[in-house]
């Protein structure tokens, strides 16, 4: 099998895009490493708290400019973003599977993902940002507006397995609000979000309001929580928990999305050939190394043999290798770490009672990080599998009775951030929806349906997370309200020479009488 590099981006075009990289002195360097073989293919400067705080500094005076370009503008800027995207994906996808192992239909959803959410902000912008009238104090006397502003820098901390995503789709929202971004990506994949920033400056987005910092987590990642006005962070919970206790400490908002042991529950009356389809997208997609993918599925006891038996045949089926064009369906994990943690994880499942039904293995035939996807019977809260996020191609199949227990087996978490529900009753399906405690729950969908219906908030409830991005609440938190109310009439307060009493008396017969006038809430 062949994994040399695609020729479009061989050493030497990495080496430049990591020559662009602006530190203030020289930095030791980190090695970049091509998961699908194990060799090194360049290196970043490892950038220091000066770094992020020169970078910062950059941002902060390309903001006032860029603020002061019309939203019309910045719409346009983002438009011609989402063609460039398109038309250079052959490059993208090419990076992002040679830093990130991933296959290529995977690479492929962050395409679409981020050409998405730059259409939609950019037709939507001008609307979130228009001045937007409230009820005042008193009708026709007092007249309130809010007026939304960009915050100023927002710092972004993108994580390793969706390197084309997570470094951009939440700066677009940012960037049309208004706000300059200085982007810290994952040590693994930093050249797709420098790839990523070359296009955005191709559009028109100015030089210092998108900038990439590369680094360690701990210092670069830690300086930038350190040094913005809004901190958008996707990890970890540990880490996720760090980072809001730094930010608290500079009373600097932040939105986190964290981690997640999603459930998918399979109710009796569930097409079983549709909802194997989507436990293997759910479960397998990027390797299993997916925030929202599934690792607990829950079928309905009447089906559970005939959905186990398919589920179990289509996952042995999976073409797991790893080459730079479309055809597998499973590549690589990221790396040494995350390949012990699952075998950690089946392992101890394993010493614990558990059952493999298939997989279970690492296949260092293939490449130095792969695993076999993996399907285990057994699991129970005690095994790490059951409880800790896993992270992997690996999923536990268990069966249920009732709705209600299907529920309760779901929510048995600490974790709330994707859910499934497949029943061919959808207004069933939509009622058990709204009972599982998760941020986003899909109805017959393994999670592409919640998470690109970009108009809609997506984050996570309990420890998977904080606010929110997509939809409008993953625009407007990128901004400050302001409000601003004109009093036309007289003051609020007691006028000149009135007695008290005789003020308050007026004021709360004023109120009485507001409370009856129709549409005055």
């Amino acid at each position: 099998m062949d994994t040399s590099p695609p020729t479009g981006v061989g050493s030497d075009r990495l080496a430049r895009l990591a020559a662009t990289v602006p530190t203030e002195a020289d930095r030791p360097a980190i090695a970049v490493e091509a998961p699908y073989s194990g060799d090194t293919i360049g290196t970043i400067p490892a950038g220091t708290d000066a770094d992020v705080r020169a970078a910062v500094e950059r941002a902060s005076e390309a903001q006032l400019a860029w603020a002061e370009t019309s939203v019309e503008r910045r719409a346009e800027t983002m438009l011609r973003f989402h063609d460039l995207v398109l038309d250079r994906r052959g490059d993208l996808l090419d990076v992002a599977q040679l830093e990130s192992g991933k296959a290529r239909v995977d690479a492929f959803e962050e395409i679409l993902d981020v050409a998405t959410t730059a259409r939609h902000y950019a037709y939507r912008a001008a609307d979130y940002l228009e001045p937007e009238r409230r009820k005042g104090a008193f009708p026709l006397v007092t007249k309130t507006t809010v007026h939304r502003e960009p915050v100023g820098v927002v710092g972004i901390v993108s994580p390793w397995n969706y390197p084309l995503t997570l470094a951009i789709s939440d700066a677009i929202p940012a960037l049309l609000a208004g706000n300059a971004v200085v982007l810290k990506p994952a040590s693994e994949t930093p050249f797709s979000a420098l790839l990523l920033r070359d296009l955005l400056r191709e559009a028109g987005v100015p030089d210092d309001a998108f900038q990439v910092v590369t680094g360690t987590g701990s210092e670069a990642g830690g300086a930038v929580v350190e040094e913005v006005d809004y901190v958008c962070f996707t990890g970890s919970t540990e880490t996720g928990r760090t980072v809001a206790e730094r930010a608290g400490a500079n009373l600097t908002d932040c939105s986190l999305e964290l981690g997640g042991k999603n459930p998918m529950v399979v109710l009796s009356d569930a097409d079983v050939e549709k909802a194997v389809e989507g436990a293997i997208q759910g479960s397998f997609t990027n390797a299993g190394q997916l925030c929202i993918s599934f690792e607990r599925l829950y079928v309905h006891r009447d089906i559970y043999d005939e959905f186990l038996d398919r589920f179990v045949r289509r996952t042995r089926g999976l073409d797991l290798r790893g080459a730079y064009d479309y055809g597998p369906d499973v590549g690589s994990l990221v790396g040494p770490d995350q390949l012990g943690t699952v075998e950690e994880h089946v392992a101890d499942a394993v010493a614990k009672g558990a059952d493999v039904l298939t997989g279970g293995r690492a296949r260092p035939d293939i490449g130095p990080y792969f695993y076999e996807p993996t399907v285990l019977a057994g699991v129970t809260d005690e095994m790490k599998a059951g409880c800790e996020e896993t992270f992997g191609p690996v999923v536990a199949v268990s069966s249920f009775d009732t709705e209600t227990e299907a529920v309760e087996l779901a929510n048995d978490s600490e974790y709330g951030l994707n859910a499934s529900v497949w029943t061919e009753d959808g207004e069933r399906g939509r009622a058990l929806a709204r009972e599982i405690d998760c941020g986003t729950v899909n109805v017959n969908d393994a999670y592409a349906a919640a998470w690109a219906s970009v108009d809609a908030p997506m984050g996570g409830m309990n420890d998977s997370g904080l606010g929110r991005r997509h939809g409008d609440e993953g625009f407007l938190k990128y901004t400050e309200a302001k409000t601003v109310a004109h009093q036309r009439g007289p003051t609020l307060g007691a006028p000149r020479g009135v007695p008290d009493g005789w003020y308050a008396k007026a004021m709360a017969l004023s109120l009485r009488a507001i409370k009856r006038v129709p549409g005055v809430r």
